[in-house]
């Protein structure tokens, strides 16, 4: 075994039995991991050090955390460090001592030692007095992990590895922490930590191993890494990371796109904060799709008329708002009709909107600029009034909408998306034959409302199509080259099916 080159997935093993660890270290090192950590507090019986390190296929890092520390351990503190102790003697790579300890265990061998603080309330300010300290312990790394209660945390923690002498390792839990763990390595950090199975997370927004392999490729990460992202929150449902990490892959490009949940009252911070991490592009969604316009120093004309910005890039000093959901469901309609995009081939025609939100604003605007004479319609009808005044178009109430006598209908409401996948915004008899139906839901893709569509010989767009249509736009602003629109599609396909099952 050589020593690790470059920042490495450290996988975190908790198991109660010798011989689940042993084998779950087994399965690791033959899928690609190059380090784990073996959680010896959470053995439920006498801790057996030579069989748990005999015959290893990779670096080990030995930790035996106390409760208060995040761990299981039930022995006394004097068996603790005993235990630690034995570990080095055994020859362990790496032995995770915290700072209370760690002059009680002197360095022995070829055994590095990391010196450890966790604060599972907070991300204390004075990180670079705790970083001092630890480092003071003859640290061979210092890992400090803390609970993320603002984004800002994230910016912090990772300009202190950035700034360390000292390799360090710093993390942020939680989920607003989550950033930290991707980001870690493009900041210098020697590893970041992974769980052998998302199922069993061991510390607050860790990842899983196959996660921070297959979809952020975390490993090929370095300090020329670009990164992009999306902003919401909530934000761990979103499907952006999975596609867009595809199209990057599949172009061997150096960029990194992950999920940042950013509350709104911490908006205006990130932004600030964003070119500090290395970030050139965002995608954005609810409920940041209005309140982010005012953060930015140019808007696009589409995202002015619409009222809501989806992307934003970093562009030399300037924060630049875009709009591509105008542009993924033209696209993904025109294509329905066999016509062209920016042709007037819905002039005249009757289009029903179902629902008054960001989407159904975006997609008023562009059947409004291609001639449509434009329905509105929401359960709450004040809703329909105002956008559909906006737009200059009518107003019709929630229970009328099947008489609408529409060309085409377009679901942006929530209606059908799963788990509620039996119910549908729209009767099967309102439906008629050559009517193109359009249902903005991508979870699933055959929604109950677009099934029946194709029942009655309609034209459909599914909401898969206009979400990678919208990404294809997305990725062409973030990179300046032509999307894999197919590995996005067929990726997007493939998660959402596995997602269900």
């Amino acid at each position: 075994m050589s020593d690790q080159v470059g920042s490495v997935i450290c996988v975190s093993i908790g198991r109660g039995r010798h011989k689940h660890m042993i084998a779950e270290h087994k399965h690791l090192a033959e899928n690609g991991a190059r380090l784990v950590e073996l959680r010896l507090d959470y053995i439920r019986r006498a801790v057996t050090l030579r069989r748990l390190l005999k015959n290893r296929q990779c670096l080990v890092v030995a930790t035996c955390r106390r409760p208060q520390d995040g761990g299981k351990w039930q022995g006394t503190e004097a068996e603790r460090v005993m235990l630690l102790r034995s570990a080095i003697v055994e020859g362990a790579d790496y032995v995770d001592l915290e700072e209370e300890i760690a002059d009680e265990i002197p360095r022995y061998g070829d055994t590095k030692r990391i010196i450890s603080m966790h604060d599972f309330d907070e991300t204390p300010q004075n990180l670079e007095e705790i970083h001092a300290r630890l480092a003071s312990k003859d640290a061979d790394i210092v890992k400090i992990a803390c609970m993320a209660n603002s984004p800002h945390d994230v910016t912090r923690i990772l300009r202190l590895i950035e700034n360390s002498e000292i390799p360090t390792v710093g993390i942020c839990m939680g989920d607003m922490g989550m950033p930290s763990r991707i980001l870690a390595g493009k900041f210098g950090s020697p590893f970041s930590f992974a769980t052998f199975h998302h199922e069993r997370t061991i510390a607050p927004g860790q990842l899983s191993f196959q996660d921070m392999t297959d979809v952020y490729r975390y490993e090929s990460i370095d300090q020329d890494t670009e990164v992009f992202g999306v902003i919401a929150d909530p934000v761990a449902h979103s499907m952006s990371p999975v596609i867009h990490n595809a199209g990057f892959e599949s172009m061997d490009m150096n960029r990194v796109y992950l999920p940042f949940r950013i509350p709104k009252d911490h908006l205006n911070q990130f932004i600030d904060d964003a070119p500090g991490l290395g970030i050139r592009g965002l995608s954005v969604t609810i409920p940041h799709k209005q309140e982010v316009m005012a953060s930015l120093t140019k808007i696009e004309s589409g995202a002015k008329k619409i009222g809501a910005v989806n992307t934003v890039i970093f562009d030399d000093g300037e924060i630049v708002g875009y709009n591509t959901d105008l542009y993924g469901a033209m696209v993904s309609l025109a294509e329905a009709a066999g016509e062209a995009p920016d042709s007037q081939w819905l002039e005249g025609k009757r289009v029903l909107l179902l629902g008054a939100g960001g989407v159904a604003r975006a997609i008023g605007v562009g059947v409004k600029d291609r001639g449509a004479e434009l329905l509105v319609t929401s359960r709450t009808y004040e809703r329909a009034i105002e956008l559909s005044t906006k737009l200059e178009g009518e107003a019709i109430v929630w229970e009328e909408r099947h008489s609408a006598n529409a060309d085409v209908l377009i679901n942006c409401t929530p209606v059908g998306m799963h788990p509620k996948m039996n119910d549908t915004p729209f009767e099967e008899a309102g439906l008629t034959r050559g009517m193109i139906v359009f249902d903005t839901i991508y979870n699933p893709e055959q929604t109950l409302l677009i099934k029946q569509a194709r029942k009655h010989e309609c034209r459909t767009v599914t909401g898969v199509e206009m979400f990678v249509r919208q990404a294809e736009l997305q990725f062409k602003l973030f990179t300046g080259e032509e999307a894999p629109l197919d590995v996005m599609r067929e990726t997007f396909r493939r998660t959402i099916s596995s997602a269900n099952y």
